[in-house]
């Protein structure tokens, strides 16, 4: 969080001194991070532009670093040079590809004319290719490094849907609702992830990351949990295999759909009930959904969420077996584990709800523009990498902070003994 008081308190301070006669003092410090941005001098352009070369800066992104101020320095500094006109560019793309697939595949077909769609749709395209242009060729650089992060994932899909949905409506004439729903849906979570450069929403998208990351073995526990469950149903409640939906079957198979079906009896004027319905109602896939081993993954997964009718066509009391799953289920699974998990996702988002996380997802985003956004000849600009850079610290925060260092233990004077030693003389510690 320190650089930015460096960045904008200094500009309070050049403010100030504008009306009064007062301004805060400040502290001129070099970020010990030397030539940590700069890239080598020698390189071929074309190759470059293929397998660029990377800095330090590129390639060690750590918590150790942007914990600290100067890790903050180099953040701004690189976002204000050149990071935030580089983003807006590559958000404004995106916008024209949002735009022209959004409208091709919203606006009813009476307020828009066949040509005008397809040159959308065209347009859909070549966008969509210009954007996963630059996903290959991260791909390319670092397969390894791409996979492992679950944005440029999702990113690939968001292009990939769109693109063969408009060259596949453009070749058949077929408007598939399903491969339009859902290229726009991911077209739209892609725009919303562009707020993550934003602190305000970048926090909550570095905690969505980082909590998933950590979740991710007890999920595929609890995954393999609710399979054995979902089997076990499965074995337990399936009916016959010559069961059939079109035609009536009249059997002693309690799992039989046509058994679990609405069944209306007559009722006579004495009060007696026809033992024998006069009318069924139709079973469908859903009247037993134990009856499909997939279908019966999603009934546990019903369960799991508090939705239990899928297992309410049983008898309770003629059916112990059922009863016996069905309160295992309830402790193990929706009492305990379920309970385990919200407390595994409180103790996550309490260590990752922090700036440096934050920071961390801006590097990463400035890393990939440095790569695959800037020419070649322009990571060799001395303007936007130089060899050390400077920033300013507030009095106060530097007191703060240092008081805070020395605190913690974390206040070596074996290292530059006499500036430090300097530097607590004129901050009065």
């Amino acid at each position: 969080m320190f650089s930015v008081y460096f960045l904008i308190l200094d500009k309070i301070s050049l403010k100030i001194s504008k009306y009064s006669k007062h301004t805060t003092p400040m502290f001129t410090f070099m970020n010990p991070y030397i030539k940590f941005v700069n890239y080598p001098q020698n390189y071929n352009w074309f190759l470059e532009l293929i397998m660029p070369h990377y800095s330090p800066f590129v390639k060690t992104i750590s918590r150790d670093i942007y914990k600290t101020w100067s890790g903050e320095t180099l953040i701004n500094f690189k976002w204000n040079k050149y990071g935030k006109y580089y983003y807006s560019i590559i958000w404004i793309g995106f916008m024209f590809l949002l735009g022209c697939f959004t409208a091709a595949a919203t606006i009813p077909q009476q307020y828009i004319n066949d040509d005008i769609q397809k040159q959308l749709l065209i347009a859909s395209i070549i966008l969509g290719f210009i954007h996963l242009s630059f996903e290959i060729r991260q791909i390319i650089y670092d397969p390894i490094k791409w996979i492992s992060d679950i944005w440029n994932i999702f990113d690939l899909i968001a292009f990939l849907l769109p693109i063969y949905t408009s060259i596949y409506w453009l070749q058949t004439n077929n408007r598939n609702i399903h491969l339009i729903s859902f290229s726009c849906l991911f077209l739209d979570i892609k725009f919303l992830l562009f707020f993550r450069v934003f602190e305000s929403f970048g926090v909550y998208f570095a905690i969505i990351i980082s909590v998933g990351k950590q979740v991710a073995s007890f999920l595929f526990v609890l995954f393999i949990i609710i399979i054995s469950f979902a089997h076990t149903f499965y074995i337990l409640l399936s009916p016959e295999p010559n069961f059939s939906f079109g035609e009536y079957t009249n059997n002693n198979d309690p799992n039989d759909p046509w058994n679990l079906a609405t069944a209306y009896h007559q009722v006579f004027g004495n009060g007696t009930v026809d033992p024998n319905p006069f009318m069924i109602q139709p079973p469908d896939e859903n009247t037993n959904m134990f009856e499909d081993f997939g279908t019966s993954i999603f009934a546990m997964y019903l369960f799991l969420t508090g939705d239990s009718s899928a297992l309410s066509n049983w008898t309770y009391k003629n059916n112990p077996s059922l009863v016996i799953l069905i309160v295992l289920f309830s402790l193990l699974i929706v009492v305990y584990l379920m309970n385990l998990f919200i407390g595994l996702l409180s103790n996550a988002i309490e260590k990752d709800n922090n700036r440096v996380s934050f920071l961390i997802q801006k590097a990463e985003i400035l890393a990939e523009i440095e790569l695959f956004y800037l020419l070649p000849h322009q990571r060799r600009w001395n303007e936007w990498f130089p060899k050390v850079i400077y920033y300013y610290a507030d009095f106060d925060k530097t007191r703060q902070e240092i008081k805070e260092m020395i605190k913690e233990g974390e206040w070596n004077t074996d290292e530059f003994s006499e500036l430090k030693q300097k530097l607590l003389h004129k901050l009065k510690i």
